[in-house]
């Protein structure tokens, strides 16, 4: 799945936020000084093109909608990481959040725990 640009990510999070929208009704989501509504368009196309948001056509026009939650957003861009910068190793995925001191050796140890009773 291709990476989201920053402004495709706030049209998703607008997306996640609302449920299913016409691209017209992005725009009350967007304080003045607005976008226009063709690069609004272009985003939600390209959106839908990278597999994140999807449509239903109502006569001429499209309503779009998520076609995944954040989680799954979410769980798709630490996959494209680890596969990228990682050399496709969750396990230097932990070790990185250790040395950044993003999770400590205590948190591994309850969720080794919580992983061997089947908790998770």
């Amino acid at each position: 799945m291709k990476r989201l640009t920053g402004r495709e990510e706030a049209v998703m999070e607008l997306f996640w936020e609302h449920g299913a929208m016409f691209v017209k009704d992005l725009m009350e989501y967007y304080p003045d000084p607005k976008p226009h509504i063709n690069t609004l368009s272009s985003h939600v196309r390209s959106l839908e093109a990278k597999g994140y948001i999807a449509h239903k056509e109502y006569g001429g026009t499209y309503q779009y909608y998520p076609a995944m939650g954040r989680e799954e957003c979410g769980q798709r861009n630490i996959e494209n990481i680890v596969k990228r910068s990682l050399n496709n190793s969750y396990m230097s995925l932990v070790s990185c959040l250790v040395h950044e001191e993003k999770i400590s050796v205590d948190e591994l140890k309850e969720l080794i725990e919580q992983i061997e009773n089947n908790d998770i």
